[in-house]
This record gives C-alpha cells, structure tokens and sequence, in this order.
C-alpha cells in the first residue's frame, strides 16, 4: 500500500452504510409524503448561489461560517439554509406564483462551523413554508402544528409536544420595562433554558439587566399550567403594549385554530420559554420535543416572519415556516439506540443461478419489476453454499433459485429464508405471493 493514499472522509460530513442510507432515505421519503399531503409544493434551489445575495441578511457568526469563493470573476457561495433561497426566489418569480404560495423543500446546506458529535458541516433540511403576499392569516400559523403531529406520528412516534410561543408576547415584555435594545440578547439566553436551566439563565439576566426587571422576566417565562391557564395569567399582567396585546389575540387565535385542526391536546402546549434566538422571527414560534427524549433537544422549529424579501424588494411578503434538521435528527436517534438499522437490501428477493444459461434468470427478474417486486440476481461464478450466504448476510427474505431442472420444466424454486421451507412455482404465483 506504500504511495497510496489514505481514504479519508471530512469532518463534519455524513457517510451511512447500506443499511443505515435506506432508515435515513425511508425517513425523508415519510416527511417528503407527509409535507405534500398538505398540498406543499417541491422546490429545490441552487446549492451555489451568488455571494452577495446569499449574503444580503447575514453578519457576526453567521457570516463566519458560510463556504465562499470565487470562480473566475464570480463571488459564489454554499447555501447556509433554505430559507434565503426561498427568499430569493420567491422575489426572481413572483410574477408567476400564485400565492398564499406553499412549498417544501428537502436539501442539503453548508456550515463551517466546529464539527462535533452528530453536528454536521453538510447537513439536510426539510423546510416546508407558507409566503403571503402582503399580508398572511394567522390560520396559517395553525397548520404547522398539525403539519408537525402528522409528520412525527408517521416517522412511529407518539409522544411529542409542540411548544408554542409568540415573540410579540416577548418583544412587548421587554418594551414595557425598557429593554428594547436588549432584546435579541435577552432572547438569546432565555432560548438556552433548557440547556443551562432556570438559574444560569437568571445568572446570565442579572450581568446586564436591573434584578427587579430580571425577576419580572423569570416570573413570565415560568407562568405555565393548561393553555387556558396562561392565556388567564397572561391577560391579568395588564401590560400596556400595543404588541404584547397583538402577540396575545394572535396566541389565542392560534390555540383555537389548532384545536380545529384537530391535533390532540396532549401533544401541544403554550411554553413561554420558547424564544427562538433567531432574529427574524416576529410572531409565532415553535418548538418540538419527544418527552422520553428531551436530551435530544427540538427536533423541528419554526416561526412567522414579516420581513422575509427586506433585502430583495419592497414587496411585503409575510410567511411562516418549520425546519427538521434530518441529519442532525437521524445520528441522535441512531446513536440513542431509538431507532435501529435493519435492512440491508431493498430488494424482496435475490434471484441466484445454478447453471451457466442465464435467460430464464433475467426474464424472471424483468417479469418480477415489470410487477413492482424489487428484485437481484446473482450471476456470479461462485458456489452455491457462498451464494446463499451472501443472501443471508444481506437478509433476504427470500431466494429464488434456478437451476437445469427449473428451467426444463419451467418452474422455479421459492425459499424462504426465515423458514427455510422451499417449493417449486410457477412465476406467475411467486408474483402473487410476493406482490
């Protein structure tokens, strides 16, 4: 091996084996189904786009870790998520979009931010997202949640809460004591709550805010009780905010809608520690969490924002939308031993020969697809014995073999290899047991 080189996979970059490739296709395969069982259109942009539009919105971190580089006289760079793209587009081709405009889009984005475990530099978002064109019902708001509960309950789980919050609940909070400007950071440390707990996050308040305006805080993020209880509690502050009172008629709206929905009352919740550090956000946020797995942090988030094409046009577009981190999602739920990979082949049946005539072997796999039954064959020069190892360490659950009598006598011989119970067959009923 010596002037060879080592193969050598990047940090920060997902390879699978077989069997994990075909869980983590099968998922995306579930959310892409369950996004467009709500009518959300397919979308996919350029993973390059032009630097300075990609760009237009980002600063400080951010910045930091987007890909950029040029090609020729071109400032390029990776997309860093999908929502500027969709920002983007949306702008380019507005004249030929029917609005409300509702889409998904399933992709890779780039980040080169420090890898660590399960936190990728290539990494998959499946975004679904709801564009307005001047103006956006809060209804819509309501969709995501039910959006949300169907696409978990089709991935296999069953307990999950969607926390709901609104950031005018919040902004309208911190102008009534004052602390406009320090909003985004205030926002930034409460959004770590569940990281740090209840007393960093006040030890945090108190090195910038006043500890009387600090408690009234703590004292709001931690109203909780039933849905009904909050709104009650909230209403009694009597905070005198044109925005907070905005943030909380569109609360209670939200709430009613979801519950027309019909999304059970166990698996959502009003969470006011929800604050979403983004800074785009400006209404609605979300926060999804699988109770028995709460390590694992928010496995979807999203939220409303009014200013999505700012930086494109004048054009007011208000949308809200929800991200699945999937990469991020998939290692966390492998590596807790959550979900487990188990296939090794996506074909039903692995086809092996006996002979050195091969016909009968390729016209019955062609009539087992043309039947939709995924199907191999293994025309290998190998022995038998080493043939049906090869089909037992991939698992199949069957094995057709064919051989100098089979094809004389046009039949072909069906193992099952959970069973090992065997029987000679006509094609046509292999495709009926097998279909």
């Amino acid at each position: 091996m010596e002037g060879k080189l080592k193969p050598k996979t990047l940090p920060g970059f997902m390879e699978l084996l077989p069997k994990e490739q075909i869980l983590f296709n099968k998922m995306k395969e579930t959310i892409q189904k369950s996004y467009e069982k709500y009518g959300f259109l397919p979308l996919d942009t350029p993973i390059i786009e032009d630097a300075k539009v990609l760009l237009a919105k980002a600063g400080g971190e951010t910045e930091k870790q987007i890909y950029r580089f040029e090609k020729g006289e071109n400032d390029l760079a990776l997309r860093f998520d999908l929502t500027v793209p969709l920002a983007k587009y949306v702008t380019e081709y507005y004249d030929k979009l029917s609005f409300p405009f509702k889409r998904y889009q399933i992709g890779k984005v780039y980040r080169g931010e420090k890898p660590q475990r399960g936190r990728y530099r290539e990494f998959y978002q499946c975004d679904i997202d709801i564009i307005g064109d001047g103006k956006l019902s809060i209804i819509n708001d309501a969709e995501m949640p039910v959006v949300i509960y169907n696409t978990f309950k089709e991935l296999g789980f069953d307990d999950f809460t969607i926390c709901i919050n609104n950031r005018k609940l919040l902004n309208g909070l911190f102008e009534s004591l004052k602390l406009e400007k320090e909003s985004v950071e205030i926002l930034r440390i409460i959004d770590k709550i569940d990281k740090i707990g209840t007393e960093e996050v006040k030890k945090e308040l108190l090195k910038n805010i006043d500890e009387n305006k600090v408690e009234i805080i703590m004292k709001f993020i931690s109203i909780d009780g039933t849905d009904d209880n909050i709104i009650k509690e909230l209403e009694g502050l009597n905070i005198e905010s044109t925005v907070f009172q905005e943030g909380l008629l569109e609360l209670k709206q939200l709430i009613k809608f979801i519950k027309m929905f019909g999304v059970p009352k166990e698996n959502f919740k009003i969470d006011l520690t929800i604050a979403r550090g983004l800074d785009y956000y400006t209404g609605t946020i979300y926060e999804t969490f699988l109770n028995k797995y709460k390590n694992l942090g928010s496995v979807c988030s999203g939220g409303r924002y009014d200013n999505l094409t700012e930086y494109y046009t004048n054009r007011k577009m208000p949308g809200v939308g929800i991200s699945i981190g999937l990469s991020r999602l998939f290692f966390q739920l492998i590596d807790n031993g959550i979900i487990t990979a188990e296939n090794q082949v996506i074909s039903d049946v692995l086809i092996i020969s006996m002979s050195d005539e091969y016909d009968m072997c390729v016209n019955v796999a062609k009539q087992l697809r043309e039947n939709g039954i995924n199907t191999q064959i293994n025309l290998e020069e190998q022995k038998l014995g080493k043939k049906f190892k090869y089909a037992d360490n991939l698992n199949f659950k069957y094995v057709i073999v064919i051989g100098e009598d089979e094809i004389k006598n046009n039949v072909v011989t069906l193992k099952n290899m959970n069973t090992g119970e065997q029987e000679k067959m006509e094609v046509e009923d292999v495709i009926k047991l097998l279909k």
